[in-house]
């Protein structure tokens, strides 16, 4: 870009493309930093009403903008270019997005530990996860319409429903009436440092994090605990193992 640039009209078109990026980049922080202020300040489940109501009010409008701007139809909310796709072309668009999703989260964790160290990453890792994890499951819980507490049934299928389940593939056994055992058979990212020959990403601490507080965020009488994950051993058939159990009886 020309450093003499003053306005917006002085840009080329390619250059006026990047900065529609570049708003829909900052849009998307400043959603959500007012999230995470409103949580810091009201707290978790006030926080969670909040933005229910802004994706309620908000969301349609702005479709419907972004529709008479590039000149879509909308139906029922959604851009109608998306809900014409064809299945097979919108299940790769589903697993792009969330391959997207893994990678961003891969380049912050290497951001931080190039300039800090992997102890500081880890760290900031993990904490991110404590945020995350919980904000997810309610947002599938949202999505599926399931009740308050909708016990180990309803926690399976949220579990169906995460990012992680459009990029790893993951399996559910040992299930009796009071628990259930969930597999993360592989691993996008540790399956890639096999194949690199590195050892297992040591993932436990952020995995206790991330999997105890998703759980209880989809009901709170749920209880997890950790059967494996690296730097645990395990069989080649998984990299990570979970037993979930409702809290107060026996597994």
């Amino acid at each position: 870009m020309n450093d003499t640039t003053l306005f917006i009209s002085d840009l080329s078109h390619e250059e006026t493309a990047r900065l529609v990026m570049d708003y829909f980049q900052r849009s998307l922080m400043h959603h959500a930093m007012w999230y995470a202020e409103a949580e810091r300040q009201l707290g978790r489940d006030q926080a969670q009403e909040a933005l229910k109501s802004v994706l309620e009010q908000g969301l349609p409008l702005q479709v419907q903008r972004l529709g008479k701007a590039l000149g879509f139809e909308v139906k029922d909310g959604l851009p109608a270019p998306l809900v014409n796709l064809p299945p097979e072309t919108l299940q790769k668009l589903r697993e792009a997005v969330a391959a997207n999703w893994l990678a961003n989260d891969g380049t912050w964790f290497q951001a931080v530990e190039f300039s800090q160290g992997m102890g500081p990453a880890k760290k900031t890792n993990d904490a991110c996860w404590a945020s995350f994890s919980p904000f997810e499951a309610r947002s599938i819980k949202r999505f599926l319409g399931l009740e308050e507490k909708p016990g180990l049934e309803g926690l399976k299928r949220a579990l169906m429903f995460r990012l992680y389940a459009s990029v790893n593939r993951q399996s559910i056994s040992e299930e009796t009436d009071l628990s259930f055992v969930f597999q993360m058979n592989d691993c996008r990212v540790q399956s890639a440092r096999k194949r690199k020959g590195l050892d297992d990403y040591p993932c436990k601490s952020a995995g206790i994090v991330e999997y105890s507080t998703f759980a209880s965020a989809i009901d709170t009488r749920i209880q997890t605990e950790c059967l494996a994950c690296p730097p645990d051993s395990h069989p080649d058939t998984w990299y990570c193992s979970w037993r979930f159990f409702l809290a107060g009886q026996s597994t």
